[in-house]
């Protein structure tokens, strides 16, 4: 399997969006420092993650959630759980 995902960076509360063939040990790296493009950034969340069969179309589905559009997309499919993170309106 391939996997398309969404951390949620703790620290700086930014998206990170990746594909891997092993989320499990994917995510160990990201948090552990050992990606260099989110090492500062530590530590994550893993929010969301879809999985598929061939590899282009879990790559594809990464490149689109990186648009414009595919990022008001996720908004949406995740917006309970930024809805919760903004905690009550005083």
């Amino acid at each position: 399997m391939f996997f398309v995902y969404i951390l949620h960076g703790l620290k700086d509360y930014n998206l990170y969006i990746g594909f891997s063939g092993d989320l499990n040990n994917r995510l160990k790296y990201h948090n552990e420092g050992k990606v260099k493009s989110t090492k500062g950034r530590r530590p994550f969340r893993l929010i969301f993650y879809e999985a598929y069969i061939n590899k282009y179309d879990a790559k594809r589905r990464e490149q689109y959630f990186k648009t414009t559009k595919g990022k008001k997309a996720l908004k949406l499919m995740l917006r309970m759980y930024f809805d919760l993170l903004a905690g009550p309106i005083v």
